[in-house]
């Protein structure tokens, strides 16, 4: 088991590997304010993975179009959404997550409290959709961290790969994912949209790719 100090100011933190750990040691560092604004935490029964926060407008701007294509899309197709953005979700001793997007969909999910603490997962339910953004972490994302998503829950997982505009989008059910091309917790979404709307984003700014968009939704039966 690793074995940190938090509050020494000599330490280094391991990133971008999976390292075993209790959940102790996972929840000191996590919970600490020094780490936590600088990193995103993942555990998974008895490994963490740490990684640095993205700085670059290659991470930031995916993250946005994808946000944007989902809001828009639930706007335009009337489903009640609610958006979170590196937020960490916890359960307690054996889970916790920090995906890049997330979201609840559809009528009966409750709102969660509006603090700075995780969203307990023994509390309120897994976000409906999740998605990561990567740009160093692709392998992981498609690996350990799908798994990880699996076994919490979520309905649909996406792996936006920056690099060549693709997103690989899978259902999960039952502990098991599939790739899929459509996506099913935003009935009538084609994946190949959002996809186009990353390729978009290389020359236009967000304003004409919000117009796109909506004119592309609007068409949609």
């Amino acid at each position: 088991m690793v074995n940190i100090l938090s509050t020494d100011p000599k330490t280094q933190l391991v990133t971008d590997c999976w390292i075993k750990a209790s959940w102790s040691d996972f929840a000191l560092l996590s919970d600490d304010s020094t780490h936590s604004e600088i990193a995103r935490f993942y555990y998974d029964y008895d490994s963490m993975r740490i990684e640095m926060a993205a700085l670059g407008p290659l991470h930031g701007r995916n993250n946005s179009v994808v946000y944007d294509v989902i809001s828009l899309f639930a706007i335009v197709k009337n489903i009640r959404i609610l958006k979170l953005t590196n937020t960490s979700f916890r359960k307690t001793g054996f889970q916790e997550c920090q995906p890049d997007s997330s979201f609840y969909l559809g009528d009966q999910f409750v709102l969660p409290p509006q603090n700075n603490s995780p969203i307990d997962l023994d509390s309120f339910e897994t976000p409906h959709l999740v998605i990561e953004v990567a740009t160093t972490s692709l392998n992981d994302d498609l690996g350990r961290k799908r798994l990880l998503y699996e076994r919490l829950g979520v309905k649909e997982y996406w792996v936006v790969n920056v690099g060549e505009s693709e997103i690989y989008a899978f259902e999960v059910a039952n502990n098991r994912s599939g790739r899929i091309t459509r996506s099913q917790v935003l009935t009538g979404l084609e994946i190949s949209i959002v996809e186009e709307a990353l390729r978009l984003s290389h020359t236009e700014d967000d304003s004409a790719i919000a117009r796109w968009l909506l004119q592309t939704f609007n068409a949609l039966d």
